[in-house]
């Protein structure tokens, strides 16, 4: 999955709107972070604890968590290795917590 592609398809979720600049754009509903491109291959996802271990488990070639993201809704996506599917689920997660 290419940036490019996160961005299609988290503005194509209902209240979805880009922000954050060109470098390192996101992707907000009602104002609360759903996904930001931390660089070129790497994506930060907010999604509820609650899913997050079952994302890393199903999936661990496409998520981690490193330690300063141990203690918060967040999880990384590589994009190098990522399963598209898996970026989108993780996406709808996030759009689904931060929903209001």
């Amino acid at each position: 999955m290419t940036p490019d592609e996160v961005g299609r398809y988290a503005e194509s979720l209902p209240g979805v709107k880009r922000k954050g600049t060109e470098a390192r754009p996101a992707w907000y509903v009602d104002d609360r972070l759903v996904v930001r491109l931390h660089d070129q291959d790497t994506l930060v996802i907010r999604v509820p604890m609650s899913e997050r271990e079952s994302l890393l488990e199903t999936y661990p070639d496409s998520f981690g968590v490193p330690p300063r993201m141990e203690a918060h809704h967040k999880l990384e996506a590589y994009l190098a290795h990522a399963e598209p599917g898996a970026v989108r689920r993780a996406i709808d997660l996030a759009w689904a917590m931060q929903h209001r």
